[in-house]
């Protein structure tokens, strides 16, 4: 059906937000905080309009028998309270994902990912300060000066130091020759490879970001992975192991939701067809159900997702 109040409804949510915005919002809040709200406006028990909360800003109240009977939104210092109409509806939907030590609010991806994540900020954080010192191994500064001082007084010292750091470091003045005074000499100091070369560890903690989010690695450049045959593999298992079931899963939570507003016999659906990814997938379905003699034309339309022609 193309023509529906609730189609319309998921078209332009709100004033402010296309469809597609409201649910770049929802499903943006579901991956990095495990947890969705979205907020139905109502008039006269008519929904007319869908707005996406920020999870950091809800707060679930438990009931005496600890399941969920409502919902405070606090911004500005101010907290609303969502409950149960008289009717039953509740104005607001929470979806999360799969949290094992929690009741009440869902485990985010990210979270899994977390240790990963550190991993590889670290490590973009060490390529950063060799990049700021000159890109390439330290070395040391060797004052060998006169039996009678030995060392560089506390004066000389700091200023050679401020000296380094304000015309030696950072990528502008990577290569720029030192001047060197008397009884100072330049000793490099050489770092292994593995200190050197981060870009392994870095990729290996990114494997497991995309890993803990459902994307396969080919898909984001990711170097190492002999999982998946080749890119057109890696993203039709993108689809149908992440993408669609998240998909099935937000439809029929929203069909739940708003089944008492919209009549009894409301189902929210994806097509499949409209998916490019699934294109070759489907080619060879249609192939291989229109070489089955065997099938009558209703059978096979059947079997393709279509309805009968009787």
């Amino acid at each position: 059906m193309s023509e529906h109040p609730l189609l319309r409804l998921l078209d332009r949510p709100n004033p402010a937000e296309s469809g597609s915005s409201l649910m770049e919002a929802w499903y943006g809040h579901l991956q990095t905080a495990g947890n969705a709200y979205l907020e139905a406006a109502t008039i006269s028990g008519e929904v007319r309009e869908l707005y996406a909360l920020r999870p950091d800003r809800m707060k679930v109240m438990p009931g005496p028998a600890g399941w969920p009977q409502g919902f405070e939104y606090t911004v500005g210092g101010q907290t609303a309270r969502f409950r149960a109409d008289s009717d039953g509806f509740m104005p607001i939907l929470h979806m999360k994902l799969f949290n094992p030590l929690n009741d009440h609010y869902g485990m985010s991806p990210a979270e899994a990912a977390s240790t990963a994540i550190d991993t590889h900020n670290a490590g973009a954080d060490w390529n950063k300060a060799l990049l700021d010192n000159g890109a390439r191994p330290s070395g040391a500064l060797i004052y060998r000066g006169a039996k009678d001082s030995p060392n560089l007084s506390d004066q000389q010292f700091e200023r050679l130091k401020e000296e380094l750091e304000a015309q030696f470091q950072g990528a502008r003045n990577a290569g720029r020759p030192l001047l060197l005074e008397g009884g100072l000499e330049w000793q490099s100091l050489s770092h292994s490879p593995q200190e050197l070369d981060l870009s392994g560890v870095r990729y290996a903690a990114a494997r497991e970001i995309a890993l803990a989010f459902g994307v396969p690695p080919m898909l984001l450049g990711i170097p190492g992975d002999a999982t998946y045959n080749n890119y057109r593999e890696a993203n039709l298992a993108f689809w149908r192991q992440t993408a669609l079931p998240l998909v099935a899963k937000t439809a029929q939570a929203l069909t739940n939701w708003l089944r008492p507003r919209f009549g009894s016999t409301l189902r929210l659906a994806y097509d499949t067809d409209a998916v490019e990814a699934l294109s070759a997938e489907r080619d060879a379905l249609w192939d291989r159900v229109g070489r089955a003699e065997f099938l009558t034309t209703d059978e096979k339309r059947s079997a393709t997702g279509y309805g009968s022609l009787i």
